[in-house]
């Protein structure tokens, strides 16, 4: 693909190519000018290239992100998450039945209604990252993880050169090359703009990921951990035991690396309450519920109410 450079571009046109000069005011959209000179025959364009990741400004601006799994696999149900207010929510490729097609249309609906999409994976797989990532995703979260070596495979699937190794394609993140993440831009500066906006986030849920916990968060190309308190207490012998001195050590010595290494600290909470005590405790971002387990509760409360 013959791209152009971010900012202020300029390529010759055929001397046939243009017929007229379009001036197109910049006041009238401040993202986006567009001059084309008939005598000149040159064309200035000018993009905004960034796209929003609510997780990611979020944490930035030291503010706590919150979310939820969705399970419910519809455009709808993403619509409806999208309407309360929750900054982004996680297609989940793991522990459901979605998959890359599907994931897709649960992704551009997410973007459309201005709630962050990350996938959780299937695995430490090239094509499960480049799936996932391709199709507009704004992180992925990585199950699994067990040791150093995995970390840096990930990041080199996940991230572009010189991070990593990212194969590049003009796919359904950027319009097949028309839309404004790529439209006009040069592909260094798309890499650059994706390896510095998409988020790399690694579950930390087996004694190997704890016991490397340090070296995996300051790695290049990591941007934060999610604590899997389920499969981490399982991994310590104490399931779902998550006040065992044990458990909170393990959960702790996460949070600290995050903090150490600037990195975004996930948990993930059943609940309002153990949501808040999570956030008192310093965590960036929490994952409250499935949204399959909220929406049965909620009629569960209706139904209490009225019997």
């Amino acid at each position: 693909m013959t791209a152009a450079r971010t900012g202020t571009e300029e390529r010759d046109l055929k001397p046939d190519s243009i017929s007229e000069t379009i001036n197109k005011d910049n006041k009238s959209n401040q993202k986006s000018t567009i001059i084309i000179e008939n005598k000149k025959k040159k064309i200035t364009k000018q993009e905004n290239t960034k796209m929003k990741n609510n997780v990611l400004e979020n944490f930035k601006n030291g503010k706590v992100s919150i979310g939820t799994f969705n399970h419910m696999q519809s455009t709808n149900s993403v619509l409806c998450l999208g309407a309360t207010g929750l900054d982004f929510l996680i297609v989940d490729t793991e522990h459901n039945a979605a998959d890359s097609e599907s994931a897709q249309h649960y992704i551009t609906t997410a973007r459309g209604c201005g709630i962050s999409p990350l996938v959780r994976i299937d695995g430490i797989v090239r094509s499960a990252v480049l799936k996932a990532l391709d199709e507009g995703a704004h992180g992925i979260i990585v199950p699994g993880v067990k040791s150093v070596d995995d970390a840096k495979k990930i990041v080199e699937f996940a991230k572009f050169a010189p991070v990593g190794d990212r194969g590049f394609c003009p796919t359904h993140d950027g319009v097949w090359g028309a839309g404004e993440s790529m439209d006009g831009v040069s592909i260094d500066d798309y890499m650059k703009n994706c390896n510095e906006e998409t988020m790399v986030i690694l579950q930390c849920e087996t004694r190997g990921c704890l016991e490397h916990i340090d070296e995996i968060t300051s790695m290049e190309g990591v941007d934060g951990i999610m604590i899997g308190p389920f499969d981490m207490s399982i991994a310590l012998g104490k399931p779902a035991q998550f006040n065992d001195p044990e458990v909170k050590d393990a959960f702790a010595a996460a949070l600290a690396a995050c903090k150490k290494y600037k990195k975004l600290s996930m948990m993930f909470c059943g609940g309002v309450d153990a949501a808040k005590g999570y956030i008192e405790q310093g965590f960036d971002s929490v994952i409250v519920g499935l949204d399959n387990s909220i929406y049965i509760d909620a009629y569960k409360n209706i139904v209490s109410e009225l019997r």
